[in-house]
């Protein structure tokens, strides 16, 4: 336990984290600040301050899906860089591979598992074919699906991706999220 001395108290910091996460869960889970101070007796100022303390960035949460990507290391590093949630990006071989590995419905299980999944986020990049785009359309939310369209279907290579195309897509993604 990690205590420290503050004159005359003795502060255990695991408690403080204790507190710290539980005030936070409660905020994921929908409750306003006013809410969460009245619950754990605290001032809702402190907690707006410890959310400033610890906070990222604003905005919706976004996802980067595409397959088959010729530089698939570029654009998981220009996604890294500007800090998307959730990257999912393939060459066809890896495509070929993973679609190969699971029998017919084991593999609709594990793509209807990754389509749950990716629901949860406010936008999501598809970078595919275009029937490919269609399908994910139906799978996610309407008006989720932000289309990259790689060529038309089927694409049995790997195709580059436009990092500067890309790129302009997040950004403008991101600044949708500020209201600009």
């Amino acid at each position: 336990m990690e205590l420290i001395r503050i004159g005359d108290k003795l502060v255990s910091l695991g408690r403080i984290r204790l507190a710290i996460e539980q005030a936070l869960l409660l905020r994921s889970q929908g409750l306003s600040q006013a809410e969460v101070a009245q619950r754990l007796g605290w001032d809702r100022s402190l907690l707006s301050r410890l959310e400033s303390v610890g906070e990222i960035r604003k905005g919706h949460a976004i996802a980067v899906i595409g397959f088959p990507v010729a530089n698939k290391a570029e654009v998981e590093a220009l996604c890294t860089a500007l800090a998307v949630d959730f990257v999912w990006v393939m060459t066809d071989r890896e495509r070929r591979r993973f679609a190969e590995s699971l029998s017919g419905a084991a593999l609709i299980d594990r793509i209807l598992e990754i389509a749950g999944r990716v629901r949860q986020f406010d936008a999501v990049v598809l970078m595919a074919s275009r029937q490919r785009i269609r399908l994910m359309e139906a799978l996610l939310e309407p008006g989720a699906v932000v289309p990259f369209v790689l060529g038309e279907t089927p694409l049995d290579r790997d195709v580059p991706v436009d990092l500067a195309q890309l790129e302009q897509v997040i950004r403008a993604l991101r600044r949708q999220d500020n209201g600009q």
